[in-house]
C-alpha cells in the first residue's frame, strides 16, 4: 500500500531525504505519495518556492538519491480542517498511513481511521526550512543541509535574490512603471 507524507518542502532539505528513505527502507514493498502542501502559495518569505519548483526539488533529490517507489504531488490547501482528510482522500490515490510531525495532521488522520507515524526527527535544529531560507538570504552555505542536486538547483532558480527580497523588513523592490 501506499503512505502519504505531506509537507510545504520549502526547501526541501535532508532532513525530509531521511524521512523518505527510513519509510522505504522500513517498508520496501511501500510506496509513498509526497504531498506538497500549500502548493497555491509561492513568492512569500514563508513559502518562496512554488509547487512546481518544489517538485522538482524533490525528484532531482529522489533521482539522485537513487530512491524508487515515490510519487510527488501538489496538493493546495482548502483552509477547513473539518474536511482536509476527505478532501485529500478524494485527491490522491489510496494510502493507508500518514507519516507526520504536525500534531494536527496527525490528529485529523487518525481521526479518520488512518494509521500514523511520526518518525524521529533527523537533527531538527540544523533542518529547519525557515534556517535554511535565512541562511540563503545571508550568502551563507548550505550544502551540508541539502541535498546536492536542491542546492544547485536554488542557485539555478536564484533563490539567494529571491530570498533576500522576500525577508521580512527587508526592503520593498521598486515598482515596475
Amino acid at each position: 500500500m501506499r503512505g502519504l507524507f505531506v509537507g510545504r518542502f520549502q526547501p526541501f532539505h535532508l532532513g525530509h531525504l531521511a524521512l523518505v528513505r527510513q519509510v522505504l527502507t522500513e517498508s520496501p514493498e511501500r510506496r509513498l505519495l509526497v504531498a506538497i502542501g500549500s502548493a497555491e502559495e509561492s513568492f512569500t518569505w514563508a513559502n518562496p518556492f512554488t509547487a512546481g519548483e518544489r517538485f522538482e526539488m524533490i525528484a532531482r533529490a529522489l533521482e539522485e538519491a537513487r530512491l524508487r517507489g515515490v510519487d510527488v504531488v501538489p496538493v493546495a490547501d482548502i483552509s477547513r480542517h473539518a474536511l482536509w482528510v476527505r478532501y485529500l482522500e478524494g485527491l490522491l490515490p489510496p494510502f493507508d498511513r500518514v507519516y507526520s510531525h504536525n500534531p494536527l495532521t496527525l490528529m485529523l488522520f487518525a481521526r479518520a481511521g488512518y494509521a500514523t507515524t511520526s518518525p524521529p526527527l533527523v537533527e531538527r535544529e540544523r533542518f529547519e526550512g525557515v534556517r535554511i531560507r535565512e541562511r540563503l538570504a545571508h550568502g551563507q552555505g548550505i550544502s551540508d543541509l541539502v541535498p546536492s542536486a536542491v542546492g544547485r538547483y536554488l542557485e539555478e532558480l536564484g533563490a539567494p535574490e529571491r530570498l533576500r527580497l522576500l525577508r521580512p523588513h527587508a526592503p520593498s523592490p521598486e515598482p515596475v512603471p
